[in-house]
Parts: structure tokens; C-alpha cells; sequence
């Protein structure tokens, strides 16, 4: 990122979620109230089988639950805190007959345990200090990520003026709730992007569901989608828990969100606006906690125009856009991924490759990748897996994009072998291979003029002469 730029986070500013677990609804309310007046955003779950729901489909920092409750104690709601979000504090709350159990609690993990009659000033102090210990991890592990993956975000690689700027989005907007649309080409890497923000939102222990509408069938779609009773269509031999039920509490992922029926669209429409959804078959609504991921490579805005997606639906997915330029566009991102790919595959695959020849990283610098970043992943993976010398090289490329050779010559690196320029003007055709050079040599003119065999003055005067940005 650049060096200007301020990635320091305010830990004061970083919302603390206070869940508080207690039949005895009136005192659960006033402890609520307590923690609400010094800014902590609070829910209250009047019984523990209430909380223990609760903290399977939503996120919490903070549990402050009673010991003694009739239907499901404390302890057991500490075992599934630490079950379904490891990173929350517990704090206990008991009467003095109940201590050694309080000690229990502690000894598995609880936070804290306090006595009632409760200390307002004494559960404030607690529910400051856990959360301020929460605080301090969140702003360590975003340090260790800012200097762990300088170019990077949690797999988002890149290091062009794009890139950076969306990667600078995208650590702004995934501690969010906001719905998300993605824009991009296939193979630009959208599925990435939204593993990438669900991994650095609070939802994080919970499901990321990817689903892509394309692949579905509109009758399949609905029950996918939205799940199905036993007997509510042909086939439906049990009761299905949909797509949206499994993410409850986490992130959907919908990719190619363009092809989704309009049937269907009223209906995702409907659980955006209401939170709660229908299975086939059913009457009675369910109660979703899911934040929404969409992703497409068509033009939505048009189809809108076009009256083939619904303008309500697009409005709702659009809170938040991301457009993903494609990989010919951001050459400069590919010797970061060339490295970051080969170190990926040479460790699934248990190849060593000791580096890849200037002339193979010139050949995929002057590719098109029509296939964008997934095309590239696959190409450096074909050619760590049929490596035989732990040299990647020409020899190791795939025919598409591997320069042809010419007898008694060097190879002309970056012509792909079709007849494209045949019938262009000389001007066109010295103008079309001076940029492909200067894009193999990354802009370094002298080298781009040894190749060409002319004179660095001669180059900067075509240059010029040509507008080329370099």
C-alpha cells in the first residue's frame, strides 16, 4: 500500500456487541440499560435456551450471562460461546452461594464471574476490560496482516493503482454489515474478494455459503435458496434447510446474481427487506441474520433498463460496489501473482522449483488472459506440476502462450502466432510491438530497445511520437 496512506485503526472507535442472558427478564433489562448509556450495543435473551439461539446466528463480543438459570445454566452457555464464537469473552454472573462453580467456569474458560447484588460500576469496569483486550487483538492482528501481506488482502493480491484502492475498500467495508456487489469478468477473482471480506467481519466464525445462480434450474434455485418441506413438491422426500437458513449468522455468497428468474428475485428481495424467509412448502416465516455478497459479469444497470432485473433488487444489492478491471489491465499485478501462485501450488503439489527464466515471465507478462487470474493460477500450476529441472521455463508453458521458436533466432517473445496484424499499416504494426516490449521489460527502455535492436533515443522519440504511457 502506499506509504501515505494511514491504515491505523481507532480502537475507540470499534463497536463492542454485549449479549446478557438472564431469565429474570426485569434485571437482564437493567443491565442492558447500564452498558447502553456507556455506548455498548446490547441484546437481551430473557432465558438460556433464548441466548444459546442467539449466539448460533448472530455475533457477539461479549456474553455477560446468569449461572443459575432454569433452563439452561451458565456453564452451558459458556461451552457454547466458546463452541460458536471463540473469540468472545464470558463473564458470569452468580450468587455467593454458587462460587465454586463460578471457579469451574473460570477454569474453562470464562472471563470473569461477579456477585449479586451486581456493582454497575463493577460490570462496567469487567465489560471494559474484556472488550478492551478484544480491541487490542483486532488491532494486532490487522497490524500483523498489514506487514504479513504488504500487497494483500487475505489473498487479494496486487500492488497497481486499482488494486491498492480496492484493497483500501475493502478493509473499510468488511467490518461492516453492507451489502456488497461485485463486478467483474469471469476469472477476476469476485469469489476471492467475497471469502476475503466475510474473513475480516465479525461474522468470520460463521458460514461463508458460496451458491452460484447460474448452475441451478429455477425450480431448484427456490429450494436451494430458500429450503423446502417434506412433501411440498415431487422429489421433496424430507425437509431441506436452504442456503440462506445454513448461513444464518455468516455471509451468501451469490455469484452471477444477473441470472437469477425474476420469480426468484421478488423473493430475495423480500428476506432483504424483512430478514426472515419462507421454505417451499411452509407458512410460517424464519428469522435470517445474513449478510449478502452478490457478484455478476453482466451489466446489471442496463438489464435494469432492459426491465430484465428488477430495479428495487438491484438498489438493494448495490449498498456497496466493487468493479474487478481484469487481469490485462493490471500487468503490473502479474509478477505478484506469478510468486504468490507458484508458492501456493509448489506447496500442494510438493514440487521445489528454485525460479522461473526471464523469457517465461516475459511471455506471461505479453498474454492477454482472456481467462483473467483464474487462467493464470491454472497456466502456473500446469507448469510447476510438468516442471522436470526446478526451472520454470519457455519449455513449460502451455502452446497458447509460449512463444513460437525461429530457426537460427531468439524467440519473439509476446507474438502469439495468429495473423492479427496482417493488413495494419508498418506504423500500426511498430507501434503495436515497441508497447508489447515495453511491456515484457516492465518499462526498462534500455532493455526494451536491445531487444528491438534500436537506440534509446530512437525508442523515447517513438514513444512520444506513439503516446504510449511508460
Amino acid at each position: 500500500m502506499a506509504d501515505s496512506q494511514d491504515n491505523s485503526i481507532d480502537l475507540s472507535a470499534i463497536q463492542i456487541h454485549v449479549l446478557i442472558i438472564d431469565d429474570d427478564e426485569p434485571h437482564a433489562q437493567a443491565v442492558a440499560e447500564s452498558l447502553e448509556r456507556v455506548d455498548y450495543d446490547c441484546t437481551v435473551a430473557a432465558s438460556g435456551v433464548r441466548g444459546a439461539a442467539l449466539i448460533e446466528s448472530d455475533t457477539f463480543d461479549v456474553v455477560v450471562t446468569d449461572l443459575k438459570m432454569d433452563d439452561m445454566d451458565g456453564l452451558a452457555i459458556l461451552a457454547k460461546a466458546k463452541e460458536e464464537l471463540p473469540d468472545a469473552e464470558v463473564i458470569l454472573l452468580t450468587g455467593h452461594g454458587s462460587i465454586n462453580s463460578a471457579v469451574t467456569a473460570m477454569q474453562h474458560g470464562a472471563y470473569t464471574y461477579l456477585t449479586k447484588p451486581l456493582d454497575i460500576s463493577e460490570l462496567r469496569a469487567a465489560v471494559e476490560k474484556a472488550s478492551s483486550r478484544l480491541k487490542l487483538a483486532r488491532y494486532n492482528t490487522q497490524l500483523k496482516r498489514q506487514l504479513d501481506e504488504k500487497f494483500g488482502f487475505e489473498g487479494v493480491v496486487g500492488n497497481t493503482p486499482q488494486m491498492l484502492k480496492i484493497i483500501t475498500q475493502l478493509q473499510q467495508l468488511a467490518p461492516t454489515d453492507s451489502s456488497v456487489l461485485i463486478l467483474g469478468e469471469n476469472g477476476t477473482g469476485k469469489e476471492l474478494v467475497a471469502k476475503a471480506i466475510h474473513q475480516n467481519s465479525r461474522r468470520k466464525n460463521k458460514p461463508f455459503v458460496p451458491l452460484n445462480i447460474s448452475a441451478l434450474s429455477e425450480g431448484i434455485l427456490e429450494s436451494e435458496l430458500f429450503g423446502h418441506e417434506k412433501g411440498s413438491f415431487t422429489g421433496a422426500e424430507r425437509r431441506r434447510i436452504g442456503q440462506f437458513e445454513y448461513a444464518n449468522g455468516g455471509t451468501l455468497f451469490l455469484d452471477e446474481v444477473g441470472e437469477m428468474p425474476m420469480s426468484t428475485q421478488i423473493k430475495l428481495l423480500r428476506v432483504l427487506e424483512d430478514g426472515q424467509i419462507n421454505r417451499v412448502g411452509a407458512n410460517e416465516p424464519i428469522k435470517v441474520n445474513v449478510r449478502l455478497v452478490a457478484a455478476t459479469n453482466a451489466d446489471l444497470a442496463q438489464m435494469v433498463e432492459d426491465k430484465k432485473f428488477r430495479k428495487d433488487l438491484y438498489y438493494r444489492l448495490d449498498v456497496v460496489k466493487i468493479n474487478l478491471p481484469p487481469l490485462r489491465e493490471r500487468r503490473g499485478d502479474i509478477p505478484l501473482l506469478i510468486e504468490h501462485f507458484i508458492k501456493e501450488m509448489t506447496a500442494r503439489h510438493g514440487r521445489e522449483v528454485e525460479h522461473m527464466s526471464k523469457s517465461a515471465r516475459q511471455a506471461l507478462m505479453a498474454y492477454d488472459w482472456p481467462g483473467n487470474i483464474r487462467q493464470l493460477r491454472n497456466v502456473i500450476e500446469r507448469m510447476v506440476v510438468v516442471d522436470m529441472d526446478g526451472l520454470l521455463d519457455v519449455d513449460d508453458l502451455p502452446e497458447e502462450i509460449a512463444p513460437p521458436p525461429r530457426a537460427g533466432d531468439e524467440p519473439i517473445l509476446g507474438f502469439d502466432g495468429h495473423d492479427a496484424l496482417v493488413g495494419k499499416s508498418l506504423s500500426d504494426i511498430e507501434r503495436y510491438y515497441i508497447e508489447k516490449t515495453l511491456l515484457l521489460t516492465e518499462g526498462k527502455r534500455e532493455e526494451a530497445a536491445r531487444i528491438l535492436g534500436i537506440g534509446e533515443r530512437t525508442l523515447y522519440r517513438k514513444i512520444k511520437e506513439f503516446g504510449l504511457n511508460q
